[in-house]
């Protein structure tokens, strides 16, 4: 009987957060003792319907909260406001968020406001920059305090919480992406872009969302990718664009007209993934695809200043270029005429994670229960 088993809710709004939960999801779902609700923000609205479909998901509600040129003040008090709602008619025993967002730190803040026990999955990420990436820095900061169950995906995740005062429930787990990968190769979708299909150059994959390159930051990375496509003219550049449209205005402004820069929208999960397995390297500020990339022996050249993913600097399988045009420029000429050096970014063994994440924290969880 469903009365008798544990409710527990999954709170996301952003796509990474839903590919990072979706085989937590399916795993709580399969186990006999639990029932699951799986709550949408529609922090990335448009983004979340395939990611369901691909994964066979089903939310029970969707706040839908997403509008144009969203602010952190609208996502946050929106969500607290819409999860008021939804606890008062189903209430937990245990809320479940991922990361680092924003939808996550007010799905954390609406739980502890409600008195739930809450699960934090990917939990002790840290840059030791407050502004850095921003918010991001300050919502795993602060989730972190109000958490009840960490899962940190490493050893250096772990240590970093418990740097910061927190000792009970912390458990390492693997990061639930690597999950996601294997899940994704037992749904078999066979599905790509036809300009995957039809690439005969090597292409080097780009993505940039974060806010940390907005404004000037982005201009001068722009402009760089302009410079590698003069330099180098056996190589084409895929650019899956964000949502956001105060960035891919930009994009589109600065290389909408260059034959060898392909622009497009966000790419389905499974989609990227095979231009993860065909692409040559990967220019990014996500923090999920530093995750991603060593299981497909990808070098990565982080866009950003820092990284809470340093298992993946320590791993030399990737390097941190920022908005350095001169370095970026090197690297990858580096990366295109050196074999040698593109070798010693490839690794054997993920950093992140074997796949075994979402056993581990059902595991874990179904202790708490018994204890508690």
């Amino acid at each position: 009987m469903d009365e008798d088993k544990i409710l527990i809710t999954f709170i996301m709004g952003t796509r990474p957060e839903i590919i990072k939960l979706a085989p937590l999801i399916k795993g709580f779902q399969n186990n006999r003792i639990f029932k699951v609700r799986v709550v949408l923000t529609g922090q990335h609205l448009e983004m979340a319907d395939n990611l369901l479909k691909l994964f066979e998901i089903k939310e029970d509600l969707n706040l839908r909260l997403m509008k144009s040129n969203q602010t952190l003040t609208h996502i946050t008090t929106e969500v607290i406001k819409g999860l008021k709602n939804e606890f008062s008619n189903y209430l937990p025993r245990l809320v479940f968020i991922q990361g680092d967002t924003s939808t996550a730190f007010a799905a954390a803040l609406a739980s502890f406001f409600e008195k739930i026990p809450i699960a934090h999955v990917e939990a002790g990420l840290r840059t030791f920059d407050l502004m850095n990436p921003f918010p991001e820095e300050a919502n795993r900061r602060l989730i972190s305090q109000i958490a009840n169950i960490h899962f940190a995906p490493t050893q250096k995740a772990l240590l970093n919480l418990k740097e910061y005062g927190i000792k009970e429930n912390l458990f390492i787990t693997g990061n639930t992406v690597i999950d996601s990968i294997f899940l994704l190769k037992k749904i078999k979708s066979k599905k790509n872009a036809n300009f995957l299909k039809n690439l005969k150059n090597k292409f080097i994959l780009i993505t940039i969302h974060r806010r940390e390159n907005w404004g000037e930051n982005l201009d001068i990375i722009l402009n760089t990718l302009l410079l590698i496509t003069k330099k180098h003219n056996n190589i084409t550049l895929l650019f899956p664009m964000h949502k956001n449209e105060i960035i891919r205005t930009k994009i589109k402004k600065f290389l909408g007209n260059n034959e060898r820069i392909i622009l497009t929208e966000p790419l389905d999960y499974d989609v990227f993934i095979n231009a993860l397995t065909d692409c040559y390297f990967i220019l990014t500020d996500s923090g999920g695809i530093q995750e991603e990339a060593p299981s497909f022996g990808k070098p990565v050249l982080i866009l950003r200043e820092s990284t809470e993913r340093k298992e993946a600097i320590d791993s030399g399988t990737a390097i941190l270029v920022g908005n350095n045009s001169e370095k970026i420029l090197y690297l990858v000429n580096e990366l295109l005429t050196n074999s040698s050096f593109y070798k010693s970014m490839q690794i054997d063994k993920n950093p992140f994670g074997d796949g075994n994440a979402t056993e581990n924290i059902i595991k874990h969880i179904v202790k708490y229960f018994k204890e508690n």
